[in-house]
């Protein structure tokens, strides 16, 4: 009983920035990964290089280049893992002791705010860095799984199996990519939702802020523009 008392302190605003922030994130996701074919993300277009790039690796000799890319891939995945735990790690910590975070609250607000308050906002930020976590992780295996079928690839680009298992590698390679992404967005999201700590209006804010940053990276930025250009 004593936990429903506190969370009544949380105000239809809280609910409402809480229930905004978990559904921008499936929402924009969902816009990145199946943006449809007039315009593209900047996720669909490297898709397509992925596909690329295994057609060109199947003639390719010798294919170091080629291990070498995949290898700084999986380094990129295991470096954003680790990453992750340490911060689900100081969030845990600052969980366990919000003495710091009373503070801060005593200074924007009058209102003594229970401890139960701040691990609940502090649990949204571990749920999106714990996500973001599994999916790097998840993203590591899977290059794994491209570097051996790559290397599955017969060095003879006219053995009947050299361009399927080329084709394979490609749908892992981008598979993996996928899920790297998503865990940049949660994570990017992880930020917003610290916003959480100083009020409903700030975490609505920080939403709209990370949603506008990460739409405009796949959808309004450079590189997309270059990868937009036809090389001929």
């Amino acid at each position: 009983m004593q936990i429903l008392d506190h969370l009544t302190l949380l105000s239809p605003l809280d609910w409402v920035a809480a229930s905004a922030i978990l559904l921008a994130y499936l929402l924009i996701g969902w816009r990145i990964e199946y943006p449809g074919t007039k315009h593209p993300s900047v996720t669909v277009l490297m898709s397509q290089n992925r596909r690329d790039w295994m057609k060109v690796f199947v003639t390719r000799e010798p294919r170091i280049f080629d291990s070498q890319i995949l290898a700084s891939l999986r380094q990129g995945t295991s470096f954003f893992a680790s990453t992750c735990l340490l911060a689900v790690g100081g969030v845990l910590a600052l969980a366990g002791n919000t003495e710091p975070l009373r503070g801060v609250a005593a200074e924007v607000t009058e209102m003594a705010v229970p401890v139960l308050i701040f691990q609940l906002k502090l649990a949204l930020v571990a749920i999106f860095l714990t996500n973001a976590f599994l999916k790097f992780v998840w993203a590591n295996r899977v290059f794994g799984y491209c570097a051996v079928l790559m290397a599955a690839v017969p060095n003879d680009p006219a053995d009947p199996e050299a361009f399927p298992r080329a084709a394979q590698a490609a749908e892992l390679n981008i598979r993996a990519a996928i899920n790297f992404n998503r865990g940049l967005r949660a994570m990017y999201f992880a930020l917003a939702a610290l916003a959480w700590l100083l009020g409903a209006f700030a975490l609505i804010v920080a939403t709209v802020v990370v949603v506008w940053v990460v739409w405009s990276r796949e959808f309004a930025s450079l590189p997309r523009s270059i990868l937009l250009k036809n090389p001929t």
